[in-house]
């Protein structure tokens, strides 16, 4: 158990460390090497004291890589979007209607419960977060409120959303990793989930009535810089609804966010002349919008509006600025494969296994070895996964429902896995807000809370229903009649 969790440990240790010494950001740039030195370390581990074999190592890769590599494609066209929104108007005209229309004050908790209403509407917190989360965090950022304050709030109502929408993917895989009806599983869920938004929306609220806001006079300086660098037309508007539209009806996200970008593209050319003319200057005129487009799409440009820190609000990265994002993916995937290629990862799950005996150890191990699993596989899906076959047959055993099983990985694996620096879903939301994931880690009061609530209620016992009392006789049981000849 101790030379499997040496990889894990040397990963948390290399983070704090690095953390300590040189900041946040420094860890989210070299995130990558640490997560190549934790494999390297995983790897002589299991030659040396799981003797793994070479077929083994190459199946937990491939495995890993099934799951992780095609966020790879949509992590670009996600860098695509931002930038050519940008440059559209979508994102300024956004800012402009909420700077003009949104009680400062309550900026944070309606962030939260707009980006919840969408994601539960779309069933993607990363679709969520990469169109209306990116425009409040333009429109928090003149308001005064600090990034970290906004990101949280964005990805907590966010992960809300997506956490018990019947179209979100994290949530129709924990409940068929668990057994569970899909509906039955989200009603289940609202016990541990409505409480943690409550509290979450309650702190958002006191934190805006208590932020340093920018004067109203500041406000009106900056709309007024925006107006006078874009076209804010309400037509503009026809892009972000055709966007939601192709969300809702479930079309490909590949395909959603390519004609998304298209759209946006578009949209430079209709909406805002100027801008594309800015972008293909010094160019040949026939050439020019090519370049223009090509510029704006795969590198970083800034479009000069007179204020400094609105230009670097509404300068953009393009696909470039998600290439270290990318590095990351693939370093976690690596990590992650090595780990259940070598069968460490396997050796970890079970020792978690063997300490379920209660209703409340089982809840607190499932919650505890989520959000370790996260960290493990830096993948939620392959989380869940494990989780819901590790644990299934341990609550039958226990004479558990499957649907505590299925809330608890929900309120573990899901939203936790946005918290972890190397976690595909941490770089991806990072790179996207342009924040550091420890620096909104704090502030995102949902994600947090969720796993915390599960504990709780789990302890208090409300609707939670013992299924077969001769479940956990047999369990101890089987455990006792495994246990003996292991120790001889």
């Amino acid at each position: 158990m101790m030379w499997a969790l040496t990889p894990v440990l040397f990963l948390l240790v290399a983070v704090l460390a690095t953390l300590g010494v040189f900041g946040s950001d420094v860890v989210a740039e070299f995130s990558w090497a640490i997560l190549l030195m934790a494999s390297l370390v995983a790897l002589a581990v299991g030659y040396f004291r799981t003797r793994a074999s070479h077929h083994h190592l190459l199946r937990g890769i491939v495995s890993s890589a099934r799951q992780t590599m095609p966020a790879i494609p949509m992590l670009l066209l996600i860098g695509a979007v931002s930038a050519v929104w940008m440059a559209s108007g979508v994102v300024p005209l956004l800012i402009s209607v909420g700077m003009r229309f949104i009680y400062p004050e309550l900026f944070l908790a309606i962030a939260a419960m707009v980006c919840a209403v969408i994601s539960i509407l779309t069933g993607s917190s990363w679709t969520t977060i990469a169109t209306i989360g990116v425009a409040f965090m333009g429109i928090g950022q003149m308001l005064g409120f600090s990034s970290g304050w906004i990101a949280g709030a964005i990805i907590s109502g966010a992960y809300f959303g997506d956490k018990i929408s019947p179209l979100s993917d994290t949530t129709v895989l924990a409940s068929s990793s668990a057994g569970v009806d899909l509906f039955t599983h989200i009603r289940y869920m609202l016990i541990t989930t409505i409480p943690s938004l409550l509290i979450a929306l309650g702190v958002y609220c006191i934190a805006g009535h208590m932020a340093d806001l920018t004067s109203a006079v500041r406000q009106s300086d900056m709309a007024g810089a925006l107006e006078a660098t874009f076209n804010l037309n309400p037509w503009i508007f026809v892009i972000p609804v055709v966007t939601l539209v192709m969300i809702a009806l479930r079309l490909n996200t590949l395909l959603t966010l390519s004609l998304s970008t298209l759209l946006g593209l578009v949209g430079v050319f209709v909406f805002q002349p100027h801008i594309a003319a800015q972008l293909g200057s010094g160019v040949a005129a026939p050439w020019a919008p090519i370049a223009g487009v090509a510029r704006l799409i795969f590198t970083s440009t800034s479009i000069p509006t007179g204020d400094p820190a609105l230009d670097s609000l509404v300068a953009t990265g393009g696909m470039a600025a998600m290439m270290p994002t990318v590095l990351l993916v693939v370093s976690a995937m690596l990590f992650g494969g090595i780990m259940m290629g070598t069968g460490l990862l396997r050796c970890l799950t079970g020792g978690f296994s063997t300490m379920i005996r209660t209703r409340v150890s089982a809840v607190s191990l499932t919650a505890g070895s989520g959000l370790f699993l996260n960290c493990a596989t830096a993948d939620q899906y392959l989380s869940l996964i494990i989780g819901g076959n590790m644990y299934r047959t341990l609550y039958q055993r226990l004479g558990l429902e499957a649907r505590l099983l299925s809330r608890t990985m929900e309120d573990s694996v899901s939203v936790t896995s946005v918290l972890i620096p190397w976690n595909s879903c941490g770089m991806t939301q990072s790179s996207v807000l342009g924040v550091a994931t420890l620096a909104y880690l704090p502030y995102c009061v949902f994600n947090y809370l969720s796993p915390l609530m599960s504990v709780l209620i789990a302890l208090t016992g409300f609707r939670i229903r013992q299924t077969s009392k001769v479940g956990a006789a047999k369990y101890a049981a089987v455990r006792v009649s495994v246990s003996e000849p292991d120790r001889k």
